[in-house]
């Protein structure tokens, strides 16, 4: 299984299962770093223009570990272990119940310590609950797993606020005017 630099596991043996679609894709397949950044890697814009701007992976001889500049990140919506959706609450500081997690840790894979050169960033979304078993433990972030009930009370928690929030109190109500 892939390790982070401090040993601890990643929950995968290989991200690029687990990633998605790159995150420089245009909707019409076309490569978005090479034409919004193409001033960081010249050459890399130069071959992507004269094929059209064409994603790299989008050829059949290649795939999304060949792009030098994939990325896929997280967007943080549920967790990709457990299920949990995240509820988000506006105006407090409170912890959020998702966490990005990071599947990619170096090139040539980080269990050796040889290469600190980094990889494709390849994030996805988990609990904090989900998250820490994938940490402290050997658990897989494709186990088939359910939601804590720490986690399912703090959600619901959250969406107890959030139905408050909803409710109609008129000001007389509110101040207790009578």
């Amino acid at each position: 299984m892939e390790k982070t630099p401090t040993g601890t596991p990643v929950g995968v043996d290989d991200p690029y299962d687990v990633a998605g679609r790159c995150d420089h894709l245009t909707n019409d397949g076309r490569c978005r770093y090479a034409l919004q950044y193409a001033g960081n890697d010249p050459e890399f814009a130069a071959a992507r223009r004269a094929d059209d701007y064409a994603c790299l992976a989008g050829d059949e001889d290649c795939e999304w570990r060949d792009c030098p500049h994939y990325r896929s990140t997280t967007d943080g919506t549920e967790c990709v272990r457990c299920g949990l959706e995240e509820v988000r609450m506006a105006h407090e500081s409170a912890r959020p119940l998702l966490e990005e997690h990071h599947l990619s840790y170096g090139n040539g894979g980080s269990e050796t310590g040889d290469d600190d050169e980094v990889s494709h960033e390849i994030t996805v979304a988990l609990c904090r609950w989900c998250h820490a078993k994938v940490h402290d433990s050997f658990a897989r972030i494709d186990d088939d797993a359910s939601p804590d009930p720490e986690a399912i009370a703090a959600r619901e928690e959250r969406r107890g606020k959030e139905m408050q929030e909803f409710g109609f109190q008129s000001a007389r109500e509110r101040f207790g005017d009578e």
